[in-house]
């Protein structure tokens, strides 16, 4: 039994889409168009936005702000119309350093494989707001009172 030519399409949609990311530059958002449906939305810890605009935007500000980024998609699943994206994250960002996060990513494919949206799974507390000079003691010390007692020894 074949699959539906629509499974082929999310399926080639989806190899797009993670390849855009991991050759994330300025020179690649115009690909947007042709990857994305009209009204995309796009959601991470720090931003919930819809169209095309909205998301070039916000991926503009993250290139701007992130130097040696570098997306690499690890593991791929499809459940219909919505598939799944491990991802590893590397770059360095002002006031907090290095990065390296391991996330996961929604990603839900029209028919015709164009992204309709995608949202990121990550811990932005762990990566980075226990990072911050002024706000990370106190998390830190929330954090500490609020773990199990197994979680006691734990760094961070």
């Amino acid at each position: 039994m074949t699959a539906p030519p629509e499974d082929d399409a999310r399926r080639r949609g989806l190899d797009d889409w993670a390849a855009f990311f991991e050759g994330l530059s300025t020179d690649r958002l115009d690909d947007l168009d042709a990857l994305t449906a009209p009204d995309v939305r796009f959601k991470d810890p720090f931003n919930d936005v819809r169209g095309r605009a909205a998301v070039r935007a916000v991926l503009e500000h993250t290139l701007a702000s992130c130097r040696g980024l570098r997306f690499t998609v690890t593991h791929r699943a499809f459940a219909g119309d919505l598939a799944f994206l491990r991802w590893r994250f590397e770059a360095t960002v002002p006031v907090v350093g290095a990065l390296d996060v391991t996330g996961m990513s929604e990603v839900a494919l029209a028919g015709d494989g164009r992204v309709a949206a995608h949202v990121d799974h990550w811990d932005a507390g762990e990566h980075l707001y226990l990072r911050l000079p002024l706000l990370g003691p106190p998390l830190r010390l929330i954090r500490r009172r609020l773990a199990g007692p197994a979680a006691a020894g734990r760094t961070g």
